[in-house]
């Protein structure tokens, strides 16, 4: 015999009742892919890094009870199966699939008798998610103008850029940055006239560290994002050619060792967050020519394989998230020395649109980053093809994606550097 039991909701408080004698809460947290539990307790059940089949107990009375509860919000992506062990599970024998698919779900067992075994109190879902406080400043660091520099320049909550700060660490540009931890940023890679793997985490203040040895493959021309509320990947580049290589960085900024990634090896791409715990990469030059393509990331940090993107297809391009939950694309070249100001909003579901035609100087080489929650700025960059013809202008996008004019930047102008968020404090 075999089929699904479906969820069977008896209740839609949201909490979990207990036995009169009250369930003993084991303060390990389940992360195998099998753990056999007991009848008076609760269980924390955490599935980011794969399923899990819970095994209950092969004996029971009436009144046992067990509770089982998503840690990390993760079933609906490593599903939680329950193996009755010999005895039913509301009526039904244990050779029927028992399987809990959504995330945040809790589920709160009670043994009967040995006609219906095993009943589901409640398994009730807490739709209530936590979402991370907003971006309010940014930051755009490194570069090159007549030479490398290590320069930064900070970001306040209204878009004003402030004046240069010399920064630490190695000069260099064709790096990446990303936010993390929710309020801290990390530069990494990039060449000095040879490649990297070199990292610079910046604190919730905007003070970037010195130099940390990398992990992964030395690289330029890479690109990097947010994903996951507090995390961010860095991807693809040129090491020794085109690389689809990518580098997970967790909540304190480690940055972890090359994942071989999926999708169309290319460079001088970019990427950016959206739909609040997820992340895109696009665009970009392959070894066929430029392309518009995009790998959308997870919030487990997955990159998924090539979608066929919408609009110009372009290199040395710059993307940030705005509105919350969306991004854009915006600038690059379509050739060389064929700048454009083209713009490409993303939707939070990750959807790219049609080309829309920017405001401002048409450049490459430029970078961008949120702030003041729900905005962006594009600054800096090259026009007119000229290795030397960097320039510190800026162009600030609004909550709607809109674009505005040029306003003449602060600092030092200079090309192919980085930019991140960083602070949730206005």
């Amino acid at each position: 015999m075999s089929g699904t039991i479906g969820s069977n909701i008896l209740s839609h408080s949201g909490t979990v009742a207990e036995t009169a004698a009250g369930l003993n809460w084991v303060s390990t947290v389940v992360t195998a892919s099998t753990v056999t539990v007991e009848a008076g307790n609760g269980y924390w059940i955490n599935t980011t890094s794969n399923a899990c089949t819970i095994t209950l107990p092969a004996s029971a009375e009436a009144g046992d009870n067990i509770v089982i509860v998503d840690f990390a919000r993760t079933w609906g992506t490593n599903s939680v199966t329950l193996d009755s062990n010999g005895l039913n599970f509301q009526g039904n024998a244990d050779t029927y699939t028992v399987e809990y698919t959504t995330s945040g779900q809790s589920v709160n067992l009670i043994y009967s008798d040995a006609t219906k075994g095993w009943i589901p109190l409640e398994d009730d879902v807490v739709a209530d998610e936590p979402v991370a406080p907003p971006t309010q400043r940014g930051m755009f660091a490194y570069g090159i103008t007549a030479s490398v520099v290590s320069l930064k320049n900070l970001v306040n909550s209204s878009g004003v850029i402030a004046s240069d700060v010399s920064g630490v660490g190695t000069a260099r540009y064709g790096l990446a940055a990303a936010s993390y931890g929710t309020d801290k940023a990390i530069f990494a890679y990039g060449t000095t006239g040879s490649k990297v793997s070199l990292k610079n985490l910046a604190n919730n203040s905007g003070v970037i560290a010195a130099d940390v040895t990398g992990v992964g493959t030395a690289r330029v021309a890479l690109a990097a994002a947010a994903y996951g509320t507090d995390k961010a990947i860095f991807a693809y580049g040129n090491g020794s050619g085109n690389t689809n290589i990518s580098n997970l960085v967790n909540n304190s900024g480690t940055v972890a060792s090359d994942v071989t990634g999926v999708g169309t090896a290319r460079q001088q791409l970019a990427a950016a967050g959206y739909g609040t715990d997820k992340a895109l990469f696009g665009y970009g030059d392959n070894s066929s020519g430029l392309s518009s393509l995009k790998n959308l990331v997870s919030n487990l940090g997955v990159v998924a394989s090539d979608v066929t993107g919408v609009g110009t297809a372009r290199q040395y391009i710059a993307a940030a998230g705005y509105g919350g939950d969306k991004a854009l694309f915006a600038y690059g070249a379509v050739g060389s020395a064929l700048e454009v100001s083209l713009k490409n909003l993303v939707s939070n579901l990750g959807v790219i649109a049609a080309d829309v035609t920017g405001v401002g100087t048409a450049r490459l080489q430029l970078a961008a980053c949120s702030y003041g929650g729900d905005k962006a700025v594009f600054a800096y960059g090259n026009q007119d093809g000229s290795d030397t013809d960097a320039v510190s202008v800026k162009n600030l996008v609004n909550s709607s994606g809109v674009v505005a004019a040029d306003v003449t930047g602060v600092g030092t102008a200079r090309r192919f550097l980085a930019a991140a968020g960083y602070s949730i404090s206005a």
